[in-house]
Formats: C-alpha cells, structure tokens, sequence
C-alpha cells in the first residue's frame, strides 16, 4: 500500500537533483517568446533528439507549438538575471536583453554557453505538464565563453565549485 505523496514533500525531494538552467525560445507574429525551463535533457543521438517539459497553463507554449520550432539556451552562470527575468509573467521578458535569430528565426540569447535549434517532433501529455520533444537542426558551443553554466539545487542558483577527475 503507498502513501499520498505531499506535493511539498515531493518538491522538496525532487529539489535535491541539481539542474542546468534553460530559456526555450521562439518567434511568431513577429515577436520573441520564450520561458525559464530547468527540465530539459537529451533523448535521443540517431535522430537527435531532444526534450524539455513545460507546465499545461504556460502563457508562452502555446505560441511556441504555433511556430513548430524553438531553440534552447542553455544559460551561463553570469545569466541568473536573464533566468529570473524569463521566469516571471505577465511582463515583457526581453526588456534589455540581446538576442540575434537562429537559423531556423528562433532567439539566441547573448552570453549564452550553447544554443541548440529544434523543430517540434512530439508533445506528450504528462499530468499537470507537457512533454515537448525537438528534433535538434543546429547547434553551437560558444566557444569564446569560458563561463561555467547556471545550475539549480535546493531552491537555489549554485555553480560548479569542484571538478571530479575520473580516472
């Protein structure tokens, strides 16, 4: 027999997994959209394939599925502004910030550590979320950046304080 999970409880356990900080982007009627999403990760290498999961009420996916493409920003660990400001709604989310378009016409954030390009493959329902799947069409390192990426643990920003040599 399980017990009713508490969703604080469920929270707080799942904050214990630490977490690349993400923007997913996009453009349709001429303007940028985009959202702060920690929940992307890789699925596939033949196709590439890639995923992030996004809240069913978001005000900015369903702009996003309109266009059939986004791009994902994975930010650096200077970006905890951009983060908070692409995090937040009902407010203009790209006030001051730099972005160029990529080249499938998604928004590159400035400053980013890598970008990667997608057209929209799946979507999957997922209780309270969805579940978007891209077929990733362009990708690049910035290489110019020797920033560590921006990470989320325990409620929190943090950084990559030590790195582990495995032999």
């Amino acid at each position: 027999m399980s017990l009713p999970i508490e969703p604080s409880s469920f929270r707080e356990a799942l904050g214990h997994y630490a977490s690349g900080i993400t923007v997913i982007t996009s453009h349709t009627d001429d303007e940028p959209i985009g959202f702060t999403c920690q929940s992307f990760y890789s699925v596939s290498m033949s196709p590439p394939l890639v995923s992030f999961s996004v809240m069913a009420s978001s005000a900015s996916y369903p702009r996003i599925r309109q266009a059939g493409r986004f791009a994902v920003n994975i930010l650096a660990g200077e970006q905890i502004g951009i983060s908070n400001q692409f995090a937040r709604r009902g407010t203009d989310k790209w006030h001051q910030v730099e972005w160029q378009p990529s080249p499938l016409g998604n928004p590159i954030i400035a400053g980013s550590l890598h970008w990667i390009d997608c057209e929209i493959h799946a979507e999957h329902v997922a209780g309270d979320h969805l579940i978007v799947v891209g077929e990733v069409k362009a990708l690049n390192l910035q290489q110019t950046t020797p920033s560590q990426p921006l990470l989320y643990f325990k409620g929190q920003y943090c950084s990559l304080e030590t790195r582990v040599q495995v032999a």
